[in-house]
C-alpha cells in the first residue's frame, strides 16, 4: 500500500487494513518536513502494532530518524546511480519504482529488493499517465532482476489479468481493495 497525500486517502485507515505480509510505501511529497515527520512517526507506530513493515519514500534520513523498515526510491533517486542498499541500514527492505525498461535496470543497479512497475491501467494517481497494459508490464517484468510489483490501476478483480505473468510478487495499491 502506497500513501498519497494529494488524493486525501487517511493513511492511518490504510494501515488498518495491512498484514506483517503487506508493507506501507510512506510517500507525502508533496508535505512539509515537520508535518511529514509528525505524520511518519504516527504510521511507524501503528505499522509496529500491526507488524507490518513501514517504508518512507524518497528520504533516507527520514526513514532513519523514523527507524523505518526501509526506504523506497523513486525513479529519480535510482537515475542517480550508486546502490542503496550498501548505505541503509543492515536488513533494511529497499524497494524502487519504475515505468520503463531503464528504469527497471536502475532499479537493479541501486540494489532495490523489489521493484513497483507502473502503471499498469489507469490509475486516479496520474490521471491521463500513459499506461503499461498487460503486454508492456509482462516484458518489463521479464527483465527485472527481482522480484516485481504491480501498480496502478491494479485490483483485486484486475490483477487476475497478471498472475501468471513470470516474476510478478503481487500487486501494490494506493485506494483499491
Amino acid at each position: 500500500m502506497l500513501t498519497d497525500a494529494a488524493r486525501e486517502i487517511d493513511p492511518s485507515a490504510q494501515v488498518a487494513h495491512l498484514k506483517p505480509t503487506d508493507a506501507l510505501i510512506y510517500r507525502h511529497y508533496e508535505w512539509t518536513r515537520d508535518d511529514r515527520l509528525a505524520l511518519a512517526r504516527v504510521l511507524r507506530e501503528a505499522c509496529k502494532t500491526n507488524g507490518t513493515p513501514f517504508l518512507v519514500a524518497g528520504d533516507h534520513h527520514l526513514a532513519c530518524e523514523v527507524q523505518a523498515d526501509g526506504l523506497h526510491l523513486p525513479a529519480w533517486m535510482t537515475k542517480r546511480g550508486g546502490n542503496w542498499k550498501e548505505r541503509v541500514k543492515p536488513g533494511w527492505l529497499v524497494t524502487a519504482s519504475a515505468h520503463s525498461e531503464v528504469e527497471v535496470r536502475h532499479a537493479a543497479s541501486a540494489g532495490a529488493d523489489a521493484v513497483l512497475v507502473s502503471p499498469v491501467y489507469a490509475t486516479g494517481s496520474h490521471p491521463g499517465a500513459q499506461t503499461l497494459g498487460v503486454i508492456r508490464f509482462a516484458k518489463l517484468a521479464a527483465l527485472a532482476a527481482m522480484p516485481v510489483y504491480a501498480l496502478g490501476g491494479v485490483t483485486s478483480s484486475s490483477v487476475k489479468r497478471l498472475v501468471s505473468i513470470p516474476n510478478l510478487a503481487g500487486w501494490a495499491t494506493v485506494s483499491a481493495a
